[in-house]
């Protein structure tokens, strides 16, 4: 009878147990950060590109759409025509459009 009262009382205490922690509040997970806010602060953070200082890897690295035969383009341009006076000079580069630039733009500096 002891065991069984035991028992009984073990398992009155470990059912209390289990229901009050299933039964407490957790705690409220944070909204994950839309995709288009983490895009704006990594832009916010990320350093402009001097088109007349940048060489061809940073070029290629830094910018949208730009691979290793454009920045050398850039680069090559730069050499030949003088230092870049505007962002708009970028595309007199061979492989540069409107489109390109326009996704750039905002990384874009001439000092």
């Amino acid at each position: 009878m002891r065991k069984a009262c035991f028992s009984s009382l073990v398992f009155a205490v470990l059912t209390s147990i289990s229901l009050a922690v299933s039964a407490a509040p957790s705690a409220k997970p944070e909204a994950p950060t839309p995709i288009a806010a983490q895009m704006i602060k990594a832009e916010k953070t990320i350093a402009k590109v001097n088109l007349n200082t940048a060489d061809a890897e940073t070029l290629r690295r830094d910018l949208f759409g730009i691979g290793a035969a454009k920045a050398k383009a850039i680069v090559a341009y730069r050499e030949t025509s003088g230092p870049f006076t505007a962002v708009d000079e970028l595309l007199e580069v061979k492989g540069i459009g409107k489109s390109l630039l326009e996704k750039n733009r905002d990384r874009l500096e001439i000092k």
